[in-house]
């Protein structure tokens, strides 16, 4: 068999090389990397968390990056292309540089077996370790612990917040996802965690290793100041920044997480004001509380456990008056799919429930039993094969002062951010 010549190829690869689609552990990674060179020459920052990861590491990149320093960022996962996933400089990866390294992968793992998760970090890792770069930030993929990511020593740890999600592979209570998460902690190495209320194995587990623990609302935080925002932290306060470009509140502790952890680093990687406040006016995230242009006004996220769905449904509430709001959700079935229902139904009048692929994804028909069974009635759901069909039966139904709103999984939001883009050339033709 010949070896793949182009990246979908490749992709299409790497899902063929473990029985299993997510397989926690390290020793195989490990393995892999003794034999590559991917060992990082500059700071890294690994984040990890249930909630606003993707926002805090992309906060700290746009920082970063506004004050002229060289910055690889690795997330997951990607809404429509591979290649979201690995940046340098903002740019992402080109088909051809992911080849190369994927094939530097491949040549290096012999036998081992590794999920589609572990090659590509692998793939990115050794591309990153051949640019001249001044930090690089690493996204965990699922917990923290036995994720591939943390095969790399951080010289700055983050936990976002902790909620429940992926107990099949993290544990049933917040104490046991706490601790997988705190696994990407260091001895004497500064950890930063955002969530207000932590559990107490993330807290012990710190002090047992003397890894520098850093929290929220003690050791640093911010001051909502009207249309204005102050940090406190450890590297001191900063006062008068613009409220951050992506949408919903909670973005300013994303916001302050970023600057404590840019806090970590000031002795190597100095950040100035002009940097902090061209980043925070300048970011942009897709899918997170995304609002698409146009009437009716479409509003995009992620939101896919019942944290996320909470803050979603709270920024709802404060966007102002629609006549009517329908929702586009397709889930995961594996997610806890009636606590994430439960506080958007104040808000959502008609329901276009889409079916996701298998193995993983719920059926239109199971979501519907769902709403049903919350007390949704029957003509308010409506059943698709696909988000792009249930968006379009949205838009049919929708008028012009109404909401639409596109949640429950990356999957989800993908379908119709990738429709957008599609049209984006016609409409700018005319």
């Amino acid at each position: 068999m010949s070896p793949p010549s182009t990246l979908a190829e490749w992709l299409a690869y790497l899902e063929t090389l473990h029985p299993k689609s997510i397989a926690l552990g390290l020793e195989r990674v490990s393995d892999v990397a003794s034999r590559l060179d991917v060992a990082p020459a500059c700071p890294v920052v690994t984040v990890a968390g249930t909630n606003g990861k993707g926002s805090t590491c992309s906060l700290l990149e746009h920082m970063l990056r506004a004050d002229g320093y060289r910055v690889a960022l690795y997330t997951s996962p990607h809404l429509l292309r591979y290649n979201e996933r690995v940046r340098v400089t903002g740019a992402e990866a080109s088909d051809a540089a992911l080849c190369e390294a994927f094939a530097a992968v491949e040549a290096a793992r012999g036998g081992t077996p590794l999920t589609y998760f572990e090659f590509g970090t692998l793939g990115a890792l050794w591309l990153f370790a051949r640019q001249p770069l001044d930090a690089l930030i690493l996204e965990v993929g699922l917990g923290g612990r036995l994720d591939a990511v943390n095969v790399v020593d951080p010289d700055v740890a983050v936990v976002t917040t902790i909620a429940i999600d992926h107990v099949d592979y993290l544990g049933p209570t917040r104490e046991d996802i706490g601790r997988e998460k705190a696994g990407i902690f260091r001895p004497d190495k500064p950890a930063v965690c955002a969530d207000r209320d932590p559990p107490a194995s993330l807290i012990e587990y710190a002090a047992t290793i003397g890894a520098r623990l850093t929290r929220i609302g003690r050791d640093y935080g911010y001051d909502a100041q009207g249309t204005q925002w102050d940090y406190w932290g450890p590297g001191g306060a900063r006062h008068g920044l613009p409220y951050p470009a992506l949408r919903g509140n909670y973005q300013l502790a994303n916001a302050s997480t970023a600057l404590c952890a840019a806090d970590a680093l000031r002795d190597r990687l100095p950040l100035s004001m002009g940097a902090v406040r061209a980043a925070l006016v300048g970011i942009e995230l897709p899918g997170r509380f995304q609002v698409l242009a146009g009437r009716p006004i479409t509003v995009l996220d992620v939101a896919h456990n019942p944290q996320a769905a909470h803050a979603f449904a709270d920024n709802l509430g404060a966007m102002g008056f629609h006549p009517r709001t329908i929702a586009v959700f397709g889930i995961l079935a594996d997610k806890d799919i009636d606590a994430v229902i439960a506080p958007l139904l104040p808000r959502v009048d008609r329901w276009e429930v889409t079916a996701l692929p298998p193995p993983r994804g719920a059926s239109s028909a199971m979501l519907k039993q769902r709403l049903q069974d919350a007390g949704v009635a029957a003509g308010a759901v409506r059943e698709y094969t696909d988000p792009l069909a249930a968006y379009r039966a949205a838009r049919d139904d929708a008028a012009e002062a109404d909401r639409i709103i596109v949640f429950g999984s990356f999957l989800t939001v993908a379908a119709v951010l990738a429709a957008k883009e599609r049209a984006a050339p016609a409409r700018d033709a005319r």
